[in-house]
């Protein structure tokens, strides 16, 4: 009787702990992510990356969950998008941490492609009239994502 009290906590625990984690994309893990924050200078010389990374989710696409945004913590954010529009992530899901794998890549984004993704953000029309100039950013399409 022990033993089979037992076995069901165990299995309880484990269900529990598995559960506080989703996964979206490909099935990826944990290790060797490294804190998003350290990613501006590995790119320094590089124009892309095939890394996994591990920090907070700043932002959520609110239209369908098609995009993301991570701080770089030098005053820029990242934004994730999902190999071959394969998966969306839950709106939901600002201020939880996530581990992402794939690739990052400096871009010039153009203007029209900034006031779409500020418009999916919820922006004003006023805030998405001003955005006037195209901007260079590190930019990352996920294969995988667990979410915590």
């Amino acid at each position: 009787m022990k033993k089979l009290v037992l076995t069901f906590a165990l299995l309880f625990t484990t269900l529990w702990v598995a559960s506080a984690q989703k996964y979206f994309g490909e099935k990826i893990t944990e290790a060797n992510a490294i804190e998003v924050k350290q990613l501006p200078a590995l790119m320094k010389d590089k124009q892309t990356l095939n890394i996994k990374l591990k920090g907070k989710i700043e932002e959520v696409c609110q239209k369908k969950g098609c995009w993301m945004k991570m701080d770089l913590g030098n005053g820029t954010s990242m934004r994730i998008k999902f190999k071959d529009y394969g998966f969306f992530v839950p709106k939901n899901a600002a201020g939880k941490t996530a581990i992402i794998e794939g690739v990052a890549t400096k871009e010039i984004i153009d203007v029209a492609t900034l006031r779409h993704y500020a418009e999916d953000a919820g922006k004003s029309k006023k805030e998405i009239e001003a955005i006037t100039q195209p901007k260079e950013e590190i930019t990352f399409e996920a294969k995988g994502v667990i979410i915590k």
